[in-house]
């Protein structure tokens, strides 16, 4: 009987470099061992960097059969601080936002070229990375497909420029991020791009970070995690 179980894959997990437009950018890289060629797939991480958990959230995202990369977007200030919470969300601020949307930009070229790569590459994010996401979707007009969570939506102006399917997820009880929603999905159905919206009832920002029990929803991290798995397989090809 155990023959027929799934074999359980192996992922190759290191810290890389790849050019970006400040310089060097740092990112974690999580990949199925092997010589099979996955699609790649970004993972941005919320307002306090690269950190622990988003480095799981990456290789989760390996385990489902992509070439997952989760770029430190303050690689210009010298990376994510360890263990300083406090410090790496001060550290924002210092950010150029214009630099920052470019760096992760560059990602999605890295992901596309690299050698284990099938040239497919999507984009996902969380709270500060939703919003992060959103900027790579209007910038980067060779991305497959994006999936913001709960992140700022877009300038409605900018809306056209985005050539990928969107998969958007947002928390019930969100308002300051709930209140760009409207504007965002008439501008969406304007430019005739593919779109879901997810809205999960008594969920909060932050729904999916099981590192943060205050905010964690498992139920809608579940059901949403599912849908961005599922979106990404139709949309970038297994």
């Amino acid at each position: 009987a155990s023959c027929s179980r799934r074999r359980k894959i192996e992922l190759i997990n290191e810290f890389i470099t790849y050019p970006g437009a400040t310089g060097e950018m740092k990112a974690y890289l999580s990949m199925p061992e092997g010589k099979k060629k996955f699609p790649g797939v970004i993972v941005i991480h919320e307002n306090r960097g690269l950190v622990p958990h988003i480095q799981d959230v990456n290789r989760r995202m390996a385990m489902e059969g992509f070439i997952s990369l989760a770029p430190d977007a303050l690689s210009p200030l010298g990376g994510t601080p360890d263990n300083d919470d406090d410090k790496g969300r001060a550290m924002f601020g210092q950010l150029d936002r214009e630099a920052t949307v470019k760096n992760f930009v560059a990602a999605v070229k890295y992901l596309k070229t690299h050698p284990r790569s099938t040239g497919k590459v999507g984009c996902t994010g969380f709270c500060w990375g939703g919003a992060m996401t959103n900027q790579v979707a209007v910038n980067a007009p060779d991305l497959n497909a994006a999936v913001p969570y709960y992140g700022s939506t877009p300038a409605p102006e900018d809306v056209p420029k985005i050539k990928a399917p969107v998969m958007a997820h947002y928390a019930g009880n969100d308002e300051r991020i709930n209140g760009g929603i409207p504007a965002f999905e008439e501008a969406l159905k304007k430019a005739g791009i593919e779109y879901q919206i997810f809205i999960y009832d008594g969920a909060s920002h932050a729904f999916n970070n099981d590192s943060n029990p205050e905010r964690y929803n498992k139920e809608a991290a579940e059901l949403a995690w599912g849908r961005t798995i599922g979106f990404f397989r139709e949309k970038l090809g297994e």
